[in-house]
């Protein structure tokens, strides 16, 4: 089975094509490793930690800079059962992250503190899936 932690350079071409000027929700699925996947000459590589508490340590210190650029978790779950969908794509977590617009996404990604914090990321991650939707409104009905 593929595995997915980092975009594709076509899926984050596609990305930076779309419009930066409005705000976008992601939603994020995350599977994490047994063990997290240090490079060895990291500083947490001999911790022993799960993934789970590798990515605690990305949420940690990444979270700064995503409040910084006014992001904001507007939902969080714990999947139990996927009932539409390839059994084998169990997740251990999931979650919606607002922006202000995609340029704050892309002031993320390029701050310095955040590079140096996604590793902790990429530790943590065995697969995952990363969406981009733009906002649209609530309501009572499917459509």
């Amino acid at each position: 089975m593929a595995q997915h932690i980092d975009p594709t350079r076509e899926a984050f071409e596609l990305f930076k094509s779309l419009p930066r000027d409005e705000p976008i929700q992601m939603l994020n699925l995350i599977r994490y490793r047994e063990k997290a996947a240090y490079p060895d000459d990291h500083p947490h590589a001999a911790k022993g930690w799960s993934g789970e508490e590798a990515y605690r340590e990305y949420g940690k210190a990444s979270g700064p800079i995503f409040e910084r650029v006014g992001g904001t978790i507007v939902w969080r779950g714990k999947p139990q059962v996927t009932l539409t969908g390839p059994q084998e794509e169990a997740w251990d977590a999931g979650f919606i992250a607002e922006y202000p617009d995609a340029a704050a996404f892309f002031e993320m990604l390029t701050d310095e503190d955040y590079r140096r914090a996604v590793v902790n990321r990429t530790a943590a991650v065995a697969d995952s899936r990363l969406i981009r939707f733009a906002k649209a409104g609530g309501g009572k009905g499917f459509a």
